[in-house]
């Protein structure tokens, strides 16, 4: 079909070829093209949560350690510190 958009090849890899098949048993009905396109489509949103649960993961530790060490180190400390510091 013509386009103006990029095309791509892809090499029918074991890899590939296992999610065409895991693909073709989730989506009998689609034609391949759309199952190719189903899979970029399922692969993107999975990485995306993947993501979003990272940082959801990172906030909340930071959420959970947030001040632990605040009775380490007594007031004025980073300004004395800082007092030694060139400009």
């Amino acid at each position: 079909m013509p386009t103006l958009r990029p095309r791509f090849q892809v090499t029918e890899t074991s890899e590939v070829e296992r999610a065409l098949k895991i693909a073709e048993a989730t989506w009998p009905d689609a034609t391949r093209a759309e199952r190719v396109v189903r899979l970029l489509r399922a692969g993107a949103d999975a990485l995306e949560r993947s993501a979003i649960e990272e940082r959801a993961r990172r906030m909340a530790a930071i959420e959970a350690t947030a001040g632990m060490l605040e009775e380490a180190y007594e007031p004025g400390y980073l300004e004395r510190l800082r007092e030694d510091w060139r400009e």
